[in-house]
């Protein structure tokens, strides 16, 4: 069966799935193929690992201190199948990190979280265009921290671990079936074990097809300065910024 023009030009605006057709009770057998496709990716995202001494190389560009941990869960089918154990910092590398405290900076952590391939191939290119805002806003950040096997609580032990002000946590998002590359950043401040969600921020959807670098980045550096100024994050900080296409 064809698909009403209508329909098909709904294509031309979004990578959603719609409009594929039917025949009888059942989806077209390219339509199908198609989706079974993206589901395999979608699964082959979750289970992607971090190459840490290629990202390591790609930061190396800011000049900042580079420090790598990992979660309590011991490899990928632990962190996927125990989320709290992905919350939790390695005991080892809490220690470490108590023993050479930033007070008061703001960290910046990058993690795979749900979709590692997602954080290798984007994180460098919004931390390049994030720093120039912060040094333009006279806000110096503290050393990067490469997270493995992470949530995004897994931020809230690092910054309590390390005494910083405020923690920046990019993170592989859940991958679907039109985006297996997209980066959430979540802004808390006062990190500390036990903040909940009401307590962060987020700026989603960070990948070509989605937000650009460049607007995450700018709408991070606007959040970041809000925070500090008002001491607090989340519920407690809305997100006022200008309009995006008018941001500088």
């Amino acid at each position: 069966m064809t698909t009403p023009a209508l329909w098909r030009d709904l294509r031309r605006y979004t990578t959603a799935r719609v409009a594929l057709g039917r025949v009888g009770n059942g989806l077209p057998t390219a339509a199908h193929l198609d989706f079974q496709e993206a589901h395999a990716r979608a699964r082959d995202a979750v289970w992607s690992a971090l190459d840490l001494e290629r990202l390591e190389a790609d930061c190396a560009s800011l000049n900042l201190p580079i420090h790598r941990v990992a979660s309590q869960a011991a490899d990928r089918r632990t962190f996927l199948l125990r989320p709290d154990l992905g919350r939790r910092l390695a005991e080892a590398d809490a220690t470490r990190l108590a023993r050479s405290p930033t007070p008061g900076a703001f960290l910046l952590v990058v993690a795979d979280g749900l979709c590692a391939e997602g954080i290798q191939s984007g994180a460098p290119a919004l931390l390049a265009a994030l720093m120039p805002l912060l040094h333009a806003q006279r806000m110096a950040p503290g050393p990067i921290v490469l997270a493995q096997q992470a949530r995004v609580a897994l931020g809230d032990e690092i910054g309590e671990a390390m005494q910083a002000a405020m923690v920046v946590v990019l993170i592989g998002e859940r991958p679907g079936l039109s985006a297996t590359d997209s980066i959430g950043a979540y802004l808390t401040w006062g990190p500390r074990r036990g903040r909940r969600d009401a307590e962060r921020n987020c700026v989603s959807n960070i990948r070509p097809g989605g937000l650009s670098a460049a607007e995450a980045a700018a709408k991070l550096a606007w959040l970041m300065q809000a925070a500090m100024a008002r001491g607090g994050s989340g519920v407690a900080l809305k997100d006022e910024a200008p309009t995006l296409g008018l941001l500088t």
